[in-house]
């Protein structure tokens, strides 16, 4: 069990911002047909599915696909980066990368390189969290709560047990 002393987003308010990321999603993207969230593994993976759920519930989409990205957080160019559906299938869709904290911005980065390897029609970003901490030019599209912390702070989403968003 995670203290609660280092809670910062409560499971609601954390519900209720998947939920407006949703209906900004589709008031940007109303116009398509299919739209596809990428999520980086593990947890924004986890937040690409909530979202998926909240635009089945209010959109007209005829489709909304669901692709997991992984990569290694700590070292993008120590392995490629991978897709669970070949890249090819992108091409010509709006995609919606979707990751739970922007700290440097190298993960986005190096994400996003790789979705540009295919003809995307566009390409969205969404962040539960944003540190604040830039060193490399990504800004999220989408972005649930701006934070600033030093360095030494570490901010966990937890998304299953212990539900929220924790500072450490």
């Amino acid at each position: 069990m995670i203290s609660t002393d280092n809670l910062i987003i409560p499971e609601k308010t954390v519900r209720q911002i998947i939920k407006r990321f949703a209906y900004e999603i589709f008031e940007n993207n109303f116009a398509e047909k299919e739209i596809v969230l990428v999520g980086v593994y593990d947890k924004g993976y986890q937040m690409a599915s909530l979202i998926q759920d909240q635009l089945k519930e209010i959109s007209d989409f005829s489709k909304i696909a669901l692709v997991k990205l992984s990569v290694n957080k700590e070292n993008p160019l120590s392995s490629e980066i991978q897709l669970d559906q070949p890249i090819d299938e992108l091409s010509g869709k709006s995609v919606v990368l979707i990751d739970d904290v922007l700290n440097s911005g190298r993960t986005l980065v190096h994400c996003l390189k790789a979705l540009m390897e295919t003809d995307v029609k566009k390409i969205e970003t969404v962040v539960l969290v944003d540190r604040s901490h830039k060193r490399f030019p990504v800004l999220a599209n989408y972005k649930g709560y701006e934070l600033s912390t030093t360095l030494d702070e570490h901010v966990e989403v937890k998304l299953d047990s212990d539900f929220g968003v924790y500072l450490y």
